[in-house]
């Protein structure tokens, strides 16, 4: 059928849902398993319920449902990817179809990275007028319907909620059921997605016209109470925070003030000016939702789109609270769901463009010092699959080492870790430096390394011990520290650590001489991996009854 498989390839596709009746009649199927999630929501800390302001990015992109549509991916060149995941905290799929469900890749991508992701349910001009007035004002049967048939959906293909948007007028029954509708949905998308969101857009005021109020106050508070938080319209001014703020009291990081990367409007700043309207909504400790940040790709241009992505995001990045990992094993290649090549143990097995980001890898943080380092995505060589990660610096006069904070950890440390890294040292003279990880821990006064008779390390700062080969009962597993080739060197290390928690994950470039003058490195990380030792040891379980379907021979 011509909504799941593609009518050129038969490849199977991800669809949305036109009007009320294909959403009523929507059932799940055996043609649309393909887009049910497979990556469970990886856990974060802080949780995403905690007290602080949060990120939104709401993707809308050409009308949605571009080359991200095909689950198996698709052989095309410098498409659109999205890597800063540590730095925001809920992903919205923009589209103006009735029910937009996530492209699978999308929630595949965000949640192997802790991101949630958020479908879109619109309603718009006459037909959306229509369209409520048949389910909203024809009372709680038939606007129940429609909220089970959301959560459900959501449910059924493992994202997170829903965005809700009505941008048309309503009659006073429809608007009168609206809160309660919000309400109903709310209510089953919390018990049917475990961390279900459901999230209104400011449009509809509490009398039924359709005037966006670009803050909260008491025309449209009635549906900022009947969910989980409220996307504000892209015109406020700072007084409109300071209501916002006033009213939101203890709820204040449920408000996602809309900021449109676009800068359509009157406005305070979009493009590279994204930072001004930030700085204002973080002054107020309000959350923020970055409207079309895809601006970098649509407006600048495909061809220098990873380097304009960094710059765009790396000004951002002060204004960002990043959620740390909190759960191992920690294994990344740094792939973006994307590359010009496909690589296998360093090796370039199959060149020309691929796209799908279902393969993005845990992505890590993007460190910015201007002039002393830049982390970037590098897709001329790689250990594995698309892309490695390529870190240039410069070591300043007369000091010995740069560290480059890749990722944050928040999470008590087994006894026992074991940590494997692959890199490449390019530029005029490589074997000036050397490479290493470093492990830092949270202040405690109990925290020790290897046997208590060892004094705790006063900044928390670990160096893993560095093998020649892996302990035996994981050496057939890791026949990793003998497997540097094409140019790649592999490192095994091992750290004991007792009653600690772990902080920060970090690679340390040293200079093997000491020297007056300053000295540039360019590195490439081809992969990372932190392991639980004890965890590693044991043997895997058993996978039973395995079935295949929907094969398709070519």
């Amino acid at each position: 059928p011509a909504r799941y498989f593609d009518t050129k390839t038969t490849e199977p596709i991800s669809f949305f849902l036109s009007g009320l009746e294909e959403l009523l009649a929507w059932q799940p199927n055996s043609n649309d398993e393909f887009n049910v999630s497979a990556v469970p929501l990886a856990k974060r800390q802080p949780p995403l319920h905690s007290r602080r302001p949060r990120t939104l990015v709401c993707h809308d992109m050409r009308g949605g449902y571009l080359e991200d549509r095909f689950i198996q991916g698709s052989a095309t060149r410098n498409p659109y990817v999205f890597y800063h995941w540590r730095y925001i905290d809920i992903f919205v799929y923009f589209s103006h179809h009735t029910v937009t469900i996530p492209p699978v890749v999308w929630t595949n991508a965000a949640h192997r990275n802790s991101v949630p992701v958020l479908g879109t349910f619109i309603t718009e001009w006459t037909d959306g007028e229509k369209l409520c007035e048949a389910f909203l004002a024809g009372g709680e049967e038939a606007y129940g319907a429609v909220a089970e048939q959301l959560a459900r959906i959501a449910q059924h293909f493992r994202f997170d909620g829903w965005l809700v948007n009505i941008e048309n007028k309503l009659s006073a029954a429809a608007v009168g059921n609206l809160p309660l509708f919000l309400r109903d949905l709310t209510a089953r998308v919390h018990s049917a997605v475990p961390g279900g969101l459901v999230i209104w857009y400011d449009s509809v005021l509490k009398d039924g016209t359709l005037r966006w109020q670009n803050e909260l106050n008491d025309d449209n508070r009635m549906f900022f109470d009947a969910c989980d938080g409220l996307f504000t319209n892209y015109n406020w001014k700072e007084e409109q925070l300071q209501r916002t703020q006033r009213l939101a009291g203890p709820r204040l990081n449920d408000i996602y003030v809309g900021v449109d990367v676009f800068a359509r409007g009157d406005v305070i700043g979009g493009g590279f000016d994204t930072d001004k309207s930030l700085r204002l909504i973080r002054q107020f400790g309000l959350s923020a939702a970055i409207f079309a940040p895809g601006w970098v790709y649509e407006h600048l241009g495909k061809e220098n789109f990873l380097q304009n992505e960094n710059r765009f995001w790396g000004l951002l990045a002060e204004y960002l609270p990043t959620h740390s990992i909190c759960t191992l094993p920690l294994t990344t290649s740094f792939c973006l769901g994307m590359g010009s090549s496909t690589f296998l143990d360093g090796k370039d097995e199959e060149s020309g463009p691929w796209y799908e980001l279902s393969a993005q890898d845990i992505q890590p943080l993007y460190p910015e010092k201007q002039g002393i380092l830049s982390a970037s995505c590098y897709l001329q060589d790689a250990w594995c699959g698309g892309s490695s990660l390529q870190l240039q610096g410069t070591i300043p006069p007369g000091e010995e080492r740069v560290a480059v904070r890749l990722f944050s950890l928040q999470m008590p440390a087994p006894p026992k870790l074991f940590l494997t890294l692959l890199y490449k040292l390019e530029g005029p003279q490589p074997d000036d430096f050397t490479v290493a990880l470093e492990v830092t821990t949270w202040d405690s006064g109990f925290c020790f390394e290897g046997n208590p008779t060892s004094l705790p390390e006063p900044n928390g700062r670990y160096h893993p011990r560095f093998l020649p080969a892996p302990p035996p009962s994981l050496a057939k597993l890791l026949a990793a520290c003998h497997r540097g080739s094409h140019g790649w060197t592999s490192r095994c290390y091992e750290l004991e650590l007792q009653d600690c928690s772990l902080r920060d994950l970090s690679l340390i470039v040293s200079r093997q001489q000491p020297s007056l003058q300053e000295t540039s490195f360019t590195c490439l990380l081809g992969e990372v991996r932190v392991l639980d030792t004890a965890s590693v040891a044991a043997s895997p379980p058993q996978v039973h009854s395995v079935a295949a379907s929907q094969l398709w021979w070519q």
